[in-house]
């Protein structure tokens, strides 16, 4: 395929353009193309996990291109801060941070609002992390619409709704973009603005999502959350809002981050009640249904009074320290062991952390046990 769509291709009038850019970033699109292919048949045969993909296909209307380079293509940075790309020149860098280690690859990126970045695959030394220091806290994550999360104590982390303010102003830049002639030089004005609103969306939302994670995983050890459905709700009526919310962006980038630092990341079954159920007793009293959204405070059949989200918090940091034991080995999982197999029909509450063969939790004994 590179002999006959770059070697090739070159000699023919119609692609005689392609000799004004580097090879390597020639071949960089069809070594894509091909693990774009690869990853298609895998899914469709069982062999990649996951859902479903689909076969690739060109992006359109996104108006966002990208080049790599790697060490073949003998790109340089040199002393005095510029980069140094084949075919292109020197380019003069606004460097965010200094490099660890020699890059093997650079990926020049165009944004649609024609901002360029330069993003480099470097060699980091993995013993750095579990130098640092251990926190001895651990916390759950309650993620919600009312406020971004609740984690121990209570402590609140409320939604900035970045989109929500600027939604007006992204209203009048589309308007303005549709009033507009196509292919005018006015249109193309009119979409770098709507572009550039985008992207200053996106860019504070990723900046506070990184500064919110560094925080967590500064302050606990382990970090315990609920595996959402984050594909299933963004259709219903409430999509906007949970967009804006970026629950996926947050749990990959908590994840990725609490590997790398050699923190304690746990999810638990999304079908978990962590609201319904009392902290106090066990019992699944709390409420439910799409009305029970409404109801921020509520009082269990013990006595006790509950905050929904504090509650809701509580119960992930038990149940995902539940998962952690076991999964380290330190706990056993619910089984049998001599116990009564059929459930429990006398009429009590039941508590859906312990196995199928346990008597009811008291309200004296939940803590004891979790």
């Amino acid at each position: 395929m590179s002999k006959r769509l770059i070697t090739e291709a070159k000699r023919t009038p119609e692609r005689a353009w392609l000799v004004e850019v580097s090879a390597v970033v020639l071949q960089q699109a069809l070594a894509d193309c091909d693990r774009a292919w690869r990853a298609f048949f895998d899914s469709r045969s069982g062999k990649r996990p996951g859902p479903k993909i689909g076969p690739p296909r060109f992006k359109r209307r996104s108006h966002r291109q990208a080049v790599r380079f790697t060490r073949n293509g003998r790109f340089r940075v040199l002393g005095d801060g510029r980069l140094r790309l084949p075919k292109i020149g020197d380019v003069k860098v606004a460097w965010s941070r200094e490099l660890p280690s020699d890059p093997s690859s650079v990926t020049v990126i165009k944004t649609a609002a024609g901002r360029y970045y330069a993003s480099f695959v470097v060699a980091v030394d993995e013993d750095a992390a579990s130098q640092e220091p251990l926190p001895e806290a651990a916390t759950g994550i309650d993620l919600g619409l009312k406020d971004f999360a609740v984690l121990r104590g209570g402590k609140v982390i409320e939604s900035p709704k970045f989109f929500r303010s600027l939604e007006r102003k992204l209203k009048r830049s589309q308007r303005e973009l549709a009033r507009k002639q196509r292919c005018s030089a006015n249109r193309e004005r009119a979409r770098l603005k709507l572009a550039r609103i985008h992207e200053r969306i996106r860019d504070r939302r990723d900046d506070w999502l990184d500064k919110q994670v560094k925080a967590i995983l500064e302050e606990n050890q382990a970090v315990y959350v609920e595996d959402l459905n984050v594909k299933g709700p963004v259709r219903g009526r409430g999509a906007k809002s949970l967009h804006d919310q970026a629950f996926g962006g947050f749990l990959s980038r908590l994840e990725s981050k609490a590997e790398r630092r050699g923190r304690t990341f746990v999810r638990i079954d999304r079908f978990f009640p962590s609201t319904q159920l009392c902290s106090a007793c066990g019992s699944l009293s709390g409420p439910k249904g799409l009305a029970g959204l409404k109801i921020r405070l509520w009082q269990c059949g013990c006595g006790a009074v509950h905050d929904r989200d504090v509650n809701a918090e509580l119960n992930i940091r038990r149940e995902g320290q539940r998962l952690a034991d076991v999964a380290a080995g330190h706990a056993e999982t619910r089984n049998a062991s001599g116990g009564r197999i059929r459930p429990d029909t006398s009429g009590a509450a039941r508590n859906p952390l312990q196995g199928r063969n346990e008597e009811p939790l008291g309200a004296g004994a939940a803590h004891a046990v979790l």
